[in-house]
């Protein structure tokens, strides 16, 4: 894909020769983003920036919304919780784009909530989004919702339902594709180190997990999974003595 794009500039390019080149440039920003480089002059968001410049040149609003999503995805990533959010909401509701990109858009908010700490509010979202995804016939995004209500109600201290729910999308997963693996291991690893009565079983997935993150590349799931262990263990750890002034 490198040599393609490399070979063939866009000022050189008719119109169909544009499209293919976004194209082409959408999917690269998919596997940096797949990869953990969101940021840069070789990130996902460059890629989805120069994508969205050509769509907005062709007049193709839908694909231009699109990228929009993608880039409000790059920012949930960055860390931009609020800023994510909110372009999820207005994505939510935009018309460029089809009932299945308006329906992630909305399941991204509730991602973006938890992230945020608000689990409850966050879990009523994704419910309702699963219904929505039931109703178009749309199973992976219906299993991947499950994985995310699981988090959801993880953080909100629920693990009955979080083990519920993240034990559906496990038998429910649509591809077998590394990425999807990693996310549902890390998600189940997780959830099982909530409990102090799982929390070797967890370790032990969240290791096999970081295995497949570094043989495929996977270096945003990886630091994750480093970040999840990282926290667990500051948790458990016992509170530091009081100094006194002798200490000081």
């Amino acid at each position: 894909m490198n040599r393609w794009l490399a070979l063939c500039p866009p000022q050189t390019l008719d119109d169909k020769g544009l499209y293919l080149f976004a194209r082409s440039t959408t999917l690269l920003g998919d596997l940096h983003r797949d990869q953990g480089a969101i940021v840069g002059p070789l990130s996902a968001g460059r890629s989805y920036v120069n994508a969205r410049s050509i769509y907005t040149q062709l007049d193709i609003p839908r694909r231009v919304a699109q990228l929009d999503l993608s880039l409000s995805v790059v920012a949930e990533m960055s860390g931009e919780l609020e800023s994510a959010g909110r372009q999820y909401e207005a994505l939510a509701v935009d018309d460029r784009l089809s009932r299945r990109d308006r329906t992630r858009a909305r399941l991204w908010v509730g991602t973006a909530l938890s992230k945020n700490g608000d689990n409850d509010y966050a879990a009523r979202l994704m419910l309702a989004e699963i219904r929505e995804f039931e109703t178009l016939g749309e199973p992976e995004d219906w299993s991947v919702a499950h994985q995310k209500l699981a988090l959801a109600y993880r953080g909100a201290g629920d693990l009955s339902q979080a083990l519920r729910f993240i034990d559906v999308a496990r038998a429910t997963a649509v591809t077998d594709a590394p990425m999807q693996r990693v996310r549902l291991d890390t998600a189940y690893g997780h959830i099982l180190l909530s409990d102090p009565a799982t929390v070797d079983d967890g370790l032990m997935i969240l290791d096999y997990a970081a295995q497949q993150a570094a043989q495929h590349g996977l270096v945003h799931q990886l630091r994750s999974i480093e970040s999840i262990k990282q926290s667990i263990q500051r948790e458990d750890r016992p509170p530091l003595p009081r100094r006194t002034g002798a200490d000081e």
